[in-house]
């Protein structure tokens, strides 16, 4: 390993930034925990802004800590909630599609150091977000919950029972999960927009 990047780890490794870290994940664990149903969405389909916290990590500390702050707070949840019947599938969905976003946006935010840069940067998140979510769901996510609710056809017809005409879970991910996915990144990113630049401050020891 190379001096320069022996520097540039201890650069990453302070004792601030680590105990940041920790804070923040705390943080985006107790909002993960406030989630609540959505309207038109299956009832186990929850919103929650958790990410708004892991883009703020990634924005004032860099990609790494934003991915950082998802990792953590998924094992915090995993550990307290346990494994349960879907083999804890739901946190490893949500740690890697939000650690997709918030490393999506940090790294054009690190690049662009603007309002218009941390504006692209979660624009371009968001849809990284929604589009990662759809092979996720259909090839791994959803067959777990297949097993462990009841088959495809149980987990169908809650969505039937908001849209009739859906004949598969393909679709139905495409109707209800893609675009939810997609508004909940929006969501995040306008929230984080609006208070990055009075905490940014803060959360980097300016102040």
């Amino acid at each position: 390993m190379s001096t320069a990047n022996v520097i540039e780890k201890k650069k990453f490794f302070t004792t601030r930034r680590m105990v940041v870290i920790a804070m923040m994940s705390a943080l985006a664990t107790v909002i993960y925990y406030l989630d609540f149903p959505v309207p038109l969405m299956p009832s186990f389909i929850k919103l929650d802004l958790s990410n708004v916290i892991s883009l703020l990590a990634g924005f004032s500390m860099g990609p790494t800590s934003g991915v950082l702050v998802c990792l953590i707070k998924n094992v915090i949840h995993l550990v307290i909630k346990g494994m349960g019947t879907t083999m804890g599938i739901g946190d490893i969905f949500d740690f890697v599609t939000s650690a997709v976003f918030a490393f999506t946006a940090g790294l054009i935010y690190q690049h662009n150091k603007t309002k218009k840069g941390a504006i692209i940067g979660c624009a371009v998140g968001a849809i990284a977000f929604a589009l990662i979510s759809l092979p996720l769901n259909y090839f791994i996510v959803y067959p777990i919950y297949f097993k462990a609710f009841g088959g495809e056809a149980a987990i169908l017809s809650m969505y039937q029972e908001i849209m009739p005409s859906v004949k598969n879970i393909f679709s139905a991910l495409c109707i209800f999960n893609l675009p939810f996915t997609f508004v909940k990144g929006v969501i995040c990113a306008v929230v984080t927009v609006l208070i990055y630049k009075p905490l940014s401050p803060i959360i980097k020891g300016k102040e």
